[in-house]
């Protein structure tokens, strides 16, 4: 089976922006407590957080990550995380039927991304709160000092300014589901208010408005096109989120999901062209994929705790899938997406980083591990960095109903031409079949082999785990021939290769 691409260093997408590598961490299950803080760990630094943690998201090089929810935002009062630890409330959180301590707030949380060095990126509670509340969380983290909040922070111990440029305006309002649920116009208003007043204080933040929680809502695309009306001339972004399961256990179809999350990203692409040329703007407005990941496994057995059979627990374990091979593929997938698509998602978060839907799983007073979806993240956000290439395809296809004809192969490609490199994630689609790759290289120069890494491996329902953490690892690739501006490889059946070339 063959496949041929054409890259050429002049057809270009975009830029890419490194957020696009982002992620999330929100105050559910064990992502914050015994995930990224556990004061009485081995590897506990002097704040509290877990050093082989911290280890492990830096070497993913995550450049920001959203904070603090999520569903759990809805409901939440920043004021609670912010003072002495002994003084902060327990709270019940609606959102996941549990209980939360506080002992981790904004001063924990930006000491942590100082740690991992990624930027922080804040959302504000637009359901149960308003415009008022975030004003002031904005004024406590901003502001040099000389006004109530801020001289609050200073006072709790942080006399310089976080200077957070990133926020969300709500979360998923369009859900039912979310505390403060509201209509398109409902919120349209509040965010369109919300956003003037934190813009008073600094026009230069960037500022992320709620759009569809996925494609299926009802309200999609209206929503976008509602909301925007309101808000367009006064946000940066709109939100989008989406998650990926295989319940029927057909890994073709599983594998073609990719199309829909393109088609989603080229609908509401559509819906911000068309409110710009409405309105007349010169301004753009951009998509922030803000959640994102593989979420099914879990599911079945958190019913129990989120229906509340267990009362109202501290840090419970909740949506900790345990990814297989087969997840491997799909965030392959998923992430050449957000690449092929660079001209209009700026920023993307995995949903999430540490135990709830996770590349990265703790033990409790134990060790830290990477899951099988780390690889795919860590090749792409390490190594995406530069300009998104159009690559021109030729590849066998499949039928799958309700999507249409879907390429066996899936591919981007990335030009660093400060460093001289151009670098392609490859995932093959075919069950059996090994795919003939053939490249053909154009406006690069002279190019030879820099890396070669493959993840495969015989049995796609594999996991990582404490006891074996190693079974799904990168290994070297071999057979790449490279010669004449060409470059030829098989590329084998189920894999996930990264092959980058230098100049």
């Amino acid at each position: 089976m063959k496949a041929t691409v054409t890259a050429h260093s002049k057809y270009t997408i975009s830029e890419i922006d490194p957020r696009l590598y982002g992620s999330f961490i929100e105050h559910l299950g064990r992502a914050v407590y015994t995930g990224i803080y556990e004061p009485g760990h081995a590897t506990a630094d002097e704040n509290g957080m877990r050093r082989d943690v911290i280890e492990l998201v830096r070497e993913l090089n995550v450049p920001i990550v959203r904070y603090p929810g999520g569903n759990f935002v809805s409901a939440y009062n920043w004021e609670d995380g912010i003072g002495p630890k002994e003084s902060r409330p327990t709270r019940l959180d609606l959102a996941w039927h549990t209980s939360e301590s506080n002992q981790v707030g904004i001063h924990e949380f930006a000491a942590w991304c100082a740690a991992v060095d990624a930027e922080m990126m804040l959302a504000v509670n637009l359901g149960s709160r308003g415009l008022d509340e975030a004003r002031n969380f904005l004024e406590y983290v901003n502001h040099p000092g000389g006004s109530e909040w801020s001289d609050k922070r200073r006072a709790n111990g942080r006399a310089e300014p976080w200077n957070v440029k990133v926020w969300c305006l709500g979360n998923e309002m369009d859900g039912p589901w979310q505390i403060g649920h509201k209509t398109a116009d409902e919120y349209g208003r509040l965010a369109h208010e919300t956003a003037k007043a934190m813009r008073a204080f600094d026009n230069s933040l960037e500022l992320v408005v709620c759009g569809s929680s996925n494609a299926h809502m009802p309200t999609y695309p209206e929503w976008e096109a509602t909301v925007l009306e309101h808000t367009y001339n006064e946000v940066d972004y709109i939100s989008l989120h989406m998650y990926f399961e295989n319940r029927a256990k057909n890994t073709a179809n599983y594998l073609a999901r990719s199309i829909e999350l393109d088609n989603y990203i080229r609908t509401v692409a559509g819906v911000i062209a068309y409110i710009k040329a409405k309105k007349r703007s010169s301004k753009d407005v951009f998509i922030s994929f803000d959640e994102w990941n593989v979420w099914y496994h879990s599911k079945e057995r958190d019913k129990a705790t989120l229906a509340g059979a267990h009362g109202w627990p501290h840090a419970p374990a909740l949506l900790e899938d345990d990814y297989n091979f087969e997840d491997v593929l799909q965030v392959g997938c998923i992430l050449n997406t957000f690449i092929n698509r660079a001209d209009v998602v700026k920023i993307a978060c995995l949903a999430q980083l540490v135990n709830v839907i996770a590349p990265i799983m703790t033990v409790p007073g134990g060790q830290a591990w990477r899951q099988t979806i780390f690889y795919p993240y860590f090749f792409a956000s390490v190594y995406g960095r530069g300009t998104a290439l159009k690559l021109h395809v030729e590849s066998p296809s499949y039928p799958v109903d309700g999507i249409g004809e879907v390429s066996y192969l899936d591919i981007s490609a990335v030009h660093d031409a400060g460093k001289r490199t151009v670098t392609f994630f490859i995932v093959n689609r075919h069950g059996t079949e090994t795919l003939d790759l053939n490249i053909r290289l154009e406006g690069f120069g002279a190019l030879t082999l820099a890396e070669d890494q493959v993840l495969a491996h015989s049995d796609i329902n594999v996991t990582n785990t404490a006891e074996s953490p190693n079974k799904v690892v990168p290994r070297e690739g071999e057979g790449v021939e490279l010669s004449d501006g060409r470059l030829a490889a098989g590329i084998q059946p189920l894999s996930y290769r990264m092959i980058r070339l230098q100049g």
